[in-house]
């Protein structure tokens, strides 16, 4: 997509590539993966809980990851993207390793809390800088490395809110998963690892998709007769 400003010193985007711009809806399926991606996703997850639940901590170690790499073994014999069974894996794998190793089921969840911690900070100091973070996840994932929205001020400025926002947000769910995984709380840190993942992540894609669109096609002002 482009985000550039000056519209008219570019001739070769034209309605036709407007046109041809994916949806939001699109959008946020290749970047969540579709509702199999999500429910792919979480499924180790829900197991290790369950199990852990109902029986010991290895035994759910075990059952996680083998579900995870069933799902990964899955996409990958029906010739279908694994970039989020892969990520996936990778999440699951180091937390189960965490916490075979120390005996502490609430260790399975630490490096998503780690890593959470790490996301958002990064993104407000992104954004403190003025080399917001979500611009340029933008410009890799959506504009094909086209990075025009740096000479737009007006999207400068929205990236940095959107910025802000994602990393408040992240922060925010992080801490609540820090605070229960602190106070021993293993069974409800599950559960919170759950709820507080995708949902908030799509709605921050919904939020961030929809913004660029609108500010990318307001249109430009026109200028004056001898200006």
């Amino acid at each position: 997509m482009t985000t550039g400003q000056h519209r008219a010193a570019q001739p070769e985007t034209g309605p036709e590539d407007d046109e041809r711009l994916p949806t939001i809806a699109e959008q946020m399926a290749d970047q969540l993966g579709g509702w199999r991606g999500l429910v792919e996703s979480s499924i180790p997850v829900v197991v290790f809980v369950v199990a852990n639940i109902i029986g010991e901590l290895r035994p759910a170690v075990i059952a996680s990851v083998v579900v995870a790499l069933l799902i990964a073994g899955l996409r990958l014999a029906q010739r279908r993207p694994i970039r989020h069974a892969v990520n996936g894996l990778f999440g699951v794998g180091v937390g189960a390793a965490i916490a075979w190793r120390t005996g502490n089921e609430r260790d399975f969840y630490l490096p998503g809390i780690l890593y959470g911690i790490g996301y958002g900070v990064a993104l407000l100091i992104s954004a403190a800088i003025k080399q917001p973070l979500v611009g340029w996840i933008w410009s890799v994932l959506v504009a094909k490395g086209r990075a025009e929205w740096r000479d737009d001020p007006k999207l400068v400025r929205t990236f940095t809110q959107l910025t802000v926002l994602w990393g408040v947000v992240w922060l925010a769910k992080v801490g609540v998963q820090a605070g229960l995984y602190l106070a021993h709380q293993d069974t409800a840190l599950g559960v919170a690892r759950l709820a507080l993942g995708y949902p908030p992540y799509a709605l921050l894609l919904l939020i961030t998709v929809w913004t660029v669109r609108r500010v990318t096609r307001e249109p430009q002002p026109t200028p004056l007769p001898g200006a």
